[in-house]
């Protein structure tokens, strides 16, 4: 990689972290646009899909020499500044210091985001064909409720993709998988009674947090080689009515992050079974009731899988180490294959986990040079 494409590569991350795109504002339909704006004008086939005043995505497609396609994907958006005076430099304008560009969005995951891109305009430029079609889509509002993701896969229901590659933040490791995560809300309802006679009344805190710290140990015992332990927490507890009366009413939100073998069914099944077993010692004075809020599963690319050896393959041609990570909080993977169950998913980025949503984030200037070498030649094997 010479140093004019060095340093071009590095003034286009600039400009994409030069376009705040904080969650739920404008940016995110200015980043879309941006980027839609930059691959046309590489000669890329790029359009923007709006979705709403505030959202949209970017999808571009590469025509390869194979018949298959492979799905590149980035999300648009960032979470927000946070505490200002946390930060060193300002947020919402990047500055490289020696060998670091800090900005909201360096590590997660703009400079995965602009990698691919970059990647796709100069290839696109010279006129090289990729070894299988791309299709790029950057997705807004993955911070969030994953709106981008959705809205994607409305347009792409003749899509049969056999590799999903993003850009999320594993510091240049192959990111093999990640947990899946449930928010559920349990609505407790007991029975009140006088604070000198509990036994007369239905504890509806009590009952929430005993059914739910029951949960909690079943799902801390499925543990991963690379993920860990699956976790539960209580993110949310509201109830009571006086110090003096047994609380009737009570509700309940619980964060769940699941390694890929504990699936939603499992967790619901076990859920209600320790609800129903709590209601009946209790002859019926505390009742349950359980919603699902969010929901996505959780993720892994077999090690045996052809890409994965593909890419273990291409990082040492670079002579670069061939390290395995996973991650705890869901992508918009877990929205694409609800459409595409087969696909194989590989998490590949230089941006830092660990820096996610935190002030003074940042990206490694090495890591981006080589993640762009890496995509480059992961699009054209020859």
């Amino acid at each position: 990689m010479n140093n004019k494409y060095q340093e071009e590569a590095l003034q286009f991350l600039t400009d994409v972290l030069s376009v705040p795109s904080v969650n739920g504002t404008a940016g995110e339909h200015a980043m879309a646009l941006f980027l839609c704006d930059y691959l046309c004008s590489h000669g890329i086939a790029a359009c923007l899909q709006p979705i709403d005043a505030l959202h949209a995505n970017v999808i571009g497609r590469i025509p390869g020499r194979s018949d298959q396609t492979v799905v590149w994907n980035g999300h648009l958006d960032t979470v927000p500044f946070g505490k200002m005076d946390e930060w060193d430099t300002d947020p919402s304008l990047p500055v490289r210091l020696e060998n670091r560009i800090y900005a909201r969005g360096a590590s997660d995951m703009k400079s995965g985001l602009a990698a691919m891109a970059y990647v796709c305009a100069k290839m696109a430029e010279n006129q090289v064909i990729p070894d299988d079609t791309i299709l790029f889509a950057g997705t807004c509002d993955e911070e969030k409720g994953g709106l981008g993701a959705e809205s994607f896969l409305s347009i792409a229901t003749e899509e049969q993709p056999a590799f999903l590659l993003i850009g999320e933040p594993t510091g240049g490791r192959l990111g093999i998988a990640q947990k899946g995560c449930l928010w559920l809300s349990l609505t407790v309802n007991g029975k009140t009674s006088h604070g000198a006679n509990p036994e007369e009344g239905g504890n509806a805190l009590e009952g929430g947090f005993e059914v739910l710290q029951e949960l909690k140990r079943n799902i801390n015992s499925y543990i991963h080689g690379i993920l860990g332990i699956s976790t539960m927490q209580i993110t949310m507890a509201e109830g009571g009515i006086a110090p003096n009366m047994t609380p009737d009413h009570a509700e309940f939100l619980a964060d769940i992050r699941m390694v890929p073998a504990l699936t939603r069914d499992m967790v619901l099944h076990h859920l209600h079974q320790l609800c129903a077993e709590y209601t009946q010692r209790l002859d019926g004075k505390v009742t349950f009731d359980v919603q699902l809020r969010n929901e996505r599963m959780g993720i892994e690319i077999p090690k045996e899988d052809r890409w994965l050896r593909q890419f273990e393959e291409i990082l040492r041609e670079q002579e670069l180490p061939v390290e395995y990570t996973g991650i705890n909080y869901f992508t918009d993977a877990s929205i694409l294959l609800r459409q595409f169950p087969d696909c194989p998913v590989l998490l590949y980025g230089p941006g830092e986990p660990q820096l996610c949503h935190k002030p003074n984030e940042y990206v490694d200037v090495q890591k981006y040079l080589q993640s762009l070498e890496t995509y480059r030649r992961f699009y054209h094997r020859a």
